[in-house]
């Protein structure tokens, strides 16, 4: 019997040493937020001034517009250095109108900064999804923010020797227990296992799920297997449930963009879809 059995799930490898942590978690007490971002200012901006104090968390964009917009597609890789990489930057002219979007909250080099993935419908008329860049895209019309974090935990983004990108990634300030939990998943980790024991090892018995990543192949419920080994993931519903003999259930329902542009959306089959790049995740006690 092989000691390390193929797991039931599509993974791609990975240019470097695993970390020998398969995830990472780390929390504080909970901080929320809600405000509109201000029209004129490059999104990173409108983000971070009113988040102020709190040193990671997530949020969540709804409505509103851009002008100008960029953004970069999921694509594979061909450097060595890299399992999978990103597209062309794309600059749609006009005004571009935004239906959701989430953003990893943290810091880089000492300075606020953001991972955000989103959907939106371009001047064309085109829906389309990917990783937006937020110190050019510009808000034009009032965009709605919520935001929920923790000033006793930090996103950083820190080298990560697996993939060679710099990456999120939980850095804890205080060690107290977490009414909001920062988890970082690792390459071709199962990510309902992983939330499942993240949310076990810091007693959270019910949580809601926010946030970003990537997968391998992402797998839905309903049957659908999507070819692509790169992708953008964005959830827009996820949660924590009691599991039996004390366990946890982890659902989640996300928009996915694959490689060449087209959007896939539903709930993920459980046990079935390995992160790629990374996940960055935000956990709040329900």
């Amino acid at each position: 019997m092989s000691a390390n059995p193929t797991p039931p799930f599509a993974t791609l490898a990975q240019p470097g040493p695993a970390r020998p942590e398969r995830w990472l978690a780390t929390g504080g007490p909970l901080l929320h937020r809600a405000f509109d971002l201000a029209p004129g200012r490059t999104l990173l901006d409108a983000v971070a001034g009113p988040l102020a104090g709190m040193r990671g968390g997530v949020v969540q964009l709804t409505g509103g517009s851009f002008s100008p917009f960029c953004y970069v597609m999921p694509a594979l890789s061909a450097d060595p250095r890299f399992a999978a990489y990103y597209s062309e930057t794309y600059r749609p002219a006009g005004e571009t109108r935004l239906e959701r979007a989430s953003a990893t909250f943290g810091e880089r080099d000492g300075a606020p900064f953001l991972h955000v993935h989103g959907t939106w419908i371009e001047p064309d008329g085109r829906r389309r999804a990917g990783h937006l860049l937020p110190a050019e895209v510009v808000v034009a019309d009032s965009v709605r923010a919520e935001a929920w974090g923790t000033a006793e935990a930090a996103w950083r983004v820190e080298p990560d020797a697996e993939t060679n990108f710099p990456l999120f990634t939980p850095a804890s300030l205080s060690g107290s227990e977490a009414g909001c939990l920062l988890v970082k998943i690792q390459p071709n980790e199962e990510i309902h296992a992983a939330i499942e024991a993240a949310a076990r090892a810091h007693r959270l018995t019910a949580a809601r799920v926010r946030g970003i990543g990537s997968i391998v192949r992402p797998a839905f419920a309903d049957g659908r297997v999507i070819p692509t080994d790169a992708s953008e993931v964005l959830i827009r519903d996820g949660s924590v449930l009691p599991g039996p003999d004390g366990g946890r259930i982890a659902q989640l329902d996300i928009a996915v963009v694959d490689v060449a542009g087209a959007i896939h959306e539903g709930v993920l089959r459980r046990g079935a879809n390995a992160a790629c790049i990374t996940f960055e995740l935000c956990l709040t006690a329900a």
